[in-house]
């Protein structure tokens, strides 16, 4: 940026490259739009005010936001790489996201930060880094790597970084973990720690905040918000595909705490990018709820950007990024146009193509092409003995990531517990695919629905083995067998064979096709999911993936076995409680 010629422009000493004009402009710091011009030079805003341009465009009274700016976000989730995602969010909005690329991490260690860092550069989305701080998540899973400090505080020379990411970890921090204090050691007083805290209250939250942890996303219910804004930390809400608490949290906010409060996506599909949107669906959902729409953009722009210190983005104001959303009017909160670092890159809601072709896209490593090492599965893998009738059961909860822990009756033949549709009780397993271990766990899971077939993918927060749910054992065995020669993915198998593939060959997680042809391909599964009977409650993908994520509670299954989550520890699937 040459300050000087900013300042020129700004001044009114000479003109602007471009002028949008007679447009009523967010002004972030106040939460009110003014009519008024704004002046861009070299890429960044140089004042507000009657400007001349070079190049002029009249607006006509249309409503202009900063880019909106998600403040949690994993890439991966959305099966895209960066460019692929970057197609999906931008055209609605989303010109800042705040990554945590640990799903890839748990497949590549530092290949994949690396990967992710280099496959973000010179996109029309500003992409900044949280380092992933759980790789594994606990030690009852097996990951693809294990990432300590040392390895870890390299990343933190690069400018992108912001510091570490979500820290799950929350016994590690109480209990003093050294592998865990030696990563929030390495934090700076310019780095900052998102939290991830589900169901922590009184002195273990305050213990949980005075490590140095600044946030937490995983609020349900009023009760937890209100406590963590009490202990001083930001407020995320999230809206994702699986995980849906917005319209629960919304009730909190108020004209003396939203400041602190920001928007995040954290784990959507294609499809949900695409055709509902990311920040701009939390935006347009939160007004239609009652929150006011001063408000509703503050959370969407300056107040993440503020937690974050990212201090080039976030307002419509001097020298600042022209990351800029036009709307044409306050109602559907989809942007007609959308300019980032003051260039044109989407409009209608799709992407300029001239501006994208000319973007290098870096090739994959081979460690994560080649992600998925399994022993060679067969029936017996997918057995679950059992003494008796009685079985400990993931009981599933709409909307949630958290489960419940069922005692109850199971169906059993010949000593085995089986899955059975009629009583919507299902058979889960989950692989260990990074290392060919062999290791592996099985379970049963209440609640999804299906009826017919099974499910298999390489996704399964946060260790991402090979996780498979089914009504039966045939149908689970071709489904997992049908992700290895294909580097990952998604499988839906019916009665013998695969009736859908998705495959995604960047560490098992992501697609290297377009953001448009992934969403048409998983639209076209979820769909078939649905036929099959998964209850529509459950987003079927993002709802199987986090059944294997041992940190939110309360019953998890991982390729070591069933998880208790509160009392860390692996449990029998017959072991009275």
């Amino acid at each position: 940026m040459d300050k000087k010629r900013l300042m020129q422009v700004g001044a009114g000493k000479v003109k602007a490259q471009l002028v949008l004009k007679n447009a009523h402009v967010f002004a972030g710091f106040t939460g009110k739009f003014i009519k008024t011009d704004i002046a861009v030079q070299d890429g960044y805003i140089a004042g507000l005010g009657q400007y001349v341009g070079e190049k002029e465009i009249d607006l006509q009274g249309r409503y202009i936001t900063p880019g909106f700016i998600d403040s949690h976000v994993h890439i991966e989730s959305s099966m895209l790489t960066p460019f692929g995602f970057a197609q999906a969010v931008v055209p609605m909005g989303t010109t800042t996201v705040v990554a945590d690329p640990h799903e890839i991490a748990n497949v590549g260690g530092e290949t994949g930060i690396q990967y992710m860092l280099d496959a973000s550069e010179d996109l029309p989305l500003q992409i900044k880094f949280m380092l992933p701080s759980c790789v594994p998540a606990t030690p009852l899973e097996d990951a693809g790597a294990v990432l300590n400090a040392k390895e870890l505080r390299p990343f933190l020379k690069d400018s992108r970084v912001l510091g570490l990411g979500e820290l799950m970890d929350v016994p590690g921090v109480l209990n003093e973990s050294r592998t865990v204090w030696d990563k929030l050691n390495m934090i700076g007083p310019h780095h900052f720690v998102d939290g991830h805290a589900p169901m922590l209250k009184g002195k273990e939250l305050m213990g949980y905040a005075a490590a140095g942890v600044d946030s937490d996303h995983e609020c349900v219910t009023v009760e937890e918000a209100e406590d963590r804004l009490a202990a001083g930390m930001y407020l995320m809400i999230r809206e994702g595909s699986a995980a849906h608490n917005l319209e629960a949290l919304l009730p909190v906010i108020n004209d003396h705490n939203s400041r602190f409060c920001c928007f995040c996506a954290d784990d959507r599909h294609p499809g949900d990018l695409m055709n509902e949107g990311g920040v701009n669906a939390m935006v347009r959902e939160a007004i239609k709820l009652g929150l006011p729409v001063w408000q509703a953009l503050q959370m969407a722009t300056v107040n993440p950007a503020t937690y974050f210190g990212i201090r080039d983005t976030g307002v419509i104001a001097p020298g600042r990024r022209a990351d800029l959303l036009i709307f044409p009017d306050l109602e559907n909160w989809e942007p007609d146009e959308v300019y980032t670092g003051g260039k044109l890159v989407a409009k209608d809601g799709k992407c300029i193509k001239e501006i994208w072709d000319t973007i290098e896209i870096p090739p994959v490593p081979t460690r994560l092409s080649k992600s998925v090492n399994l022993p060679e599965l067969k029936l017996e893998h997918f057995s679950l003995p059992i003494n008796d009738k009685m079985a400990n059961v993931i009981g599933l909860i709409p909307k949630q990531l958290l489960t419940h822990h069922i005692w109850q009756e199971v169906p059993v033949k010949g000593g085995m517990a089986t899955a059975s549709p009629d009583e919507d009780i299902l058979k889960l397993a989950v692989f260990e695919r990074h290392h060919n271990t062999g290791k592996r766990g099985i379970g049963l899971v209440k609640g999804f629905g299906l009826k017919k077939g099974a499910i298999a993918q390489t996704i399964g927060h946060d260790s991402h083995n090979l996780i498979v749910i089914g009504t039966n054992d045939d149908d689970m065995l071709i489904a997992s067998r049908s992700l290895e020669s294909c580097g990952g993915g998604i499988a839906i198998a019916v009665d013998g064979k695969v009736e859908e593939i998705l495959p995604l060959p960047v560490g098992g997680l992501m697609t290297d096709k377009s953001a448009t042809d992934a969403a048409k391909q998983a639209e076209k599964m979820e769909k078939l999911a649905f036929s099959l009977g998964v209850d529509r409650e459950y987003d079927p993908f993002l709802t199987l993936a986090f059944l294997s994520l041992p940190v939110i509670p309360e019953l998890k299954l991982t390729d070591r076995g069933l998880v208790k989550v509160l009392d860390g520890r692996i449990i029998g699937i017959d072991e009275k409680m």
